[in-house]
This record gives C-alpha cells, sequence and structure tokens, in this order.
C-alpha cells in the first residue's frame, strides 16, 4: 500500500525518473485496457492516478502503442555539448590567471565568462554552478593564508606578546 502511495505522488524532488519503469506501466495499462478492464481497476492494479489512466487510453486509441513509448528526454537539452564540457573544464584546471585575472580564485562571473570564451555560448553567473556540480567542481574557501607566513614566528608572538594585551577579567572585590 505504501508502495502505491509514493508511485501516486509522482517522484519526490530530486530524483530522477525511470522512463523504462514508467513505459512499462503504459504497457501493461495498454494490455489491461484491450481486455476490457474498467480504467479505476488499471490504476489500482498499476498504482496510477484514474485520471493517468483515462490520458493512456486516448493516447492508445489516437497513435496505438507507440503513442504510450518512452519519451527520449525530458527537459530542454543541454547546450553544452561533452566536447564543450571537457574544454571548459581544461580550462578551469589551468586557472583564472591563464585568463588574465590577478588572483587564483575562480567566481561564478568568471566561470561564466570562460564558458562564452570557450563556447560562445552565454550563462547567467548564477546559473554557472549547475555547470560546475555536471564536472564534479563544488564550492571551495580559499584558505585565506599569505605565502610569506611564518609560523614560529606566530607562536612566539602568541606565546610572549598576546598574554601581555590580552584583557583580563577584573577580580571581584573581597577575593
Amino acid at each position: 500500500m505504501v508502495w502505491c502511495i509514493l508511485q501516486c505522488m509522482g517522484n519526490p524532488a530530486g530524483v530522477k525518473r525511470n522512463f523504462n519503469e514508467l513505459e512499462k506501466r503504459r504497457m501493461q495499462a495498454a494490455r489491461l485496457l484491450k481486455e476490457g478492464v474498467h480504467e479505476a481497476e488499471i490504476a489500482r492494479r498499476v498504482g496510477v492516478h484514474r485520471q493517468s489512466v483515462n490520458r493512456w487510453a486516448k493516447q492508445l486509441a489516437e497513435s496505438g502503442i507507440s503513442g504510450l513509448k518512452k519519451a527520449r528526454r525530458a527537459g530542454r537539452k543541454p547546450r553544452l555539448s561533452v566536447s564543450d564540457l571537457r574544454r571548459i573544464e581544461k580550462s578551469l584546471k589551468r586557472g583564472p590567471e591563464a585568463l588574465g585575472y590577478s588572483t587564483s580564485l575562480w567566481t561564478a562571473r568568471r566561470v561564466a565568462d570562460l564558458i562564452k570564451r570557450e563556447t560562445g555560448i552565454r550563462y547567467h553567473p548564477g546559473h554557472v554552478w549547475r555547470i560546475l556540480g555536471r564536472l564534479g567542481w563544488s564550492c571551495q574557501r580559499p584558505t585565506g593564508r599569505a605565502l610569506e607566513r611564518n609560523e614560529q614566528k606566530i607562536r612566539r608572538w602568541k606565546k610572549q606578546q598576546w598574554p601581555k594585551i590580552k584583557k583580563k577579567p577584573e577580580s571581584k572585590a573581597g577575593q
């Protein structure tokens, strides 16, 4: 029973649809429709809403079994090809300085500029994170430490100077 409830509700956010399974359900429903089973009963057996079975019955009547075949893909086709993505990643690995930027930090605006330079396709900086995610790149915060940093001097300063300037709690009267 829980399975039917989950199936009737559609796919949870972030879960990809299994087009083969969806087609299998439609084919099962088509077989039952041809046998003369009522739409409500088919909906219960297949685990979908009755309206879906009704829509499939209309498609079956109009286009035959080919009308119930699986869709090729969902959504818009990607604007960047696999070779585009490889080129972009190769440039990302070279670093922002290779494109003439003064720092080694990739920002969304810089990545959008890189994509435009490499492919001629414009992306809004707010959307480039999706492309970076497809490439396996994640948001990283720079450590922010100077290259000239001297760990030994820092330790000595923390031991000798910091205790002298650090505020201490005032002592209570009578203690």
